[in-house]
């Protein structure tokens, strides 16, 4: 018989007042939101480009339209396009879940293009500056996955393996966990690195790239314990979405830093 740990019973809502319930999962977005803008501010002062205070301020709002909108729209687009179509309304029913890191990414791809023409910014020089920002979210957002017991794991025989709620009666890998390591803290560690260690920001493009090459090979490397959506399973040669999804991101990663590091420093 195969051991397992039980999964912790933690409410998936935080707090409740009458009818409005307070679930981890949006404070992780909102944790994840606003510890970023701080670490932005903290870099912004070190950066040769002098990014405001109120320009970073600024770029708050346009970050949050980005993720939300983009991560929504992602998740309708690339995970479930034939139960939206089905469905229209229900793309507004946010809380009922479904984001995609992916779309978010381009949304935010499309908040800093906006607000960097309409400011005057160069697009490398702003993308560089959120870069090391967003392991932080992704941190939060993985670890309040594992909360909602949603996104779980394959099954396992590992001693660590769990029995999720809605995962059937199969130990699992906690994957979201993983997630949260490799995307939030190893990958916040390496940008940080690159930051105080590398003299990244003098180079536009080092820490975007170094953050679509980690966290493409992060992802990658943690979809081989995550379970696919149910929805889409498996696709061609064993490969999931969200594989497929990332390869690109680490295709245009690396590309980034060849050409960054042929860039004089500024």
């Amino acid at each position: 018989m195969t051991l397992a740990i039980a999964f912790p019973d933690i409410d998936p809502v935080a707090v409740q007042f009458g009818p409005l319930a307070v679930r981890w999962y949006a404070l992780a977005y909102i944790a994840g939101l606003l510890i970023g803008w701080r670490f932005c501010l903290r870099l912004a002062a070190r950066s040769p480009f002098a990014f405001t205070k109120e320009q970073v301020d600024d770029f708050l709002f346009w970050a949050i339209l980005g993720v939300i909108a983009g991560g929504r729209l992602g998740y309708v687009l690339f995970y479930n396009p034939a139960f939206y179509a089905a469905n229209p309304l229900e793309i507004f029913a946010v809380w009922r879940g479904g984001m995609s890191f992916h779309g978010g990414f381009l949304g935010m791809l499309a908040a800093i293009a906006i607000f960097g023409r309409k400011r005057g910014i160069p697009f490398l020089a702003l993308a560089d500056i959120v870069a090391p920002a967003a392991p932080i979210g992704l941190f939060f957002g993985r670890v309040a996955n594992f909360i909602n017991g949603e996104l779980y794991g394959r099954a396992s025989d590992a001693p660590w393996a769990m029995v999720f709620p809605g995962g059937g009666p199969a130990p699992r890998h906690p994957s979201q966990l993983y997630e949260a390591g490799l995307e939030g803290i190893a990958l916040f560690l390496l940008l940080w690195l690159v930051v105080y260690r590398g003299r990244g920001l003098e180079k536009p493009g080092t820490l975007t790239g170094a953050f679509l090459a980690g966290y493409g090979a992060a992802r990658i490397a943690a979809e081989v314990f995550r379970q696919p959506d149910l929805q889409i399973g498996f696709l061609a040669g064993g490969v999931t979405m969200g594989q497929i999804l990332s390869l690109p991101l680490l295709i245009a990663g690396a590309w980034l830093l060849v050409r960054a590091r042929g860039r004089a420093p500024k």
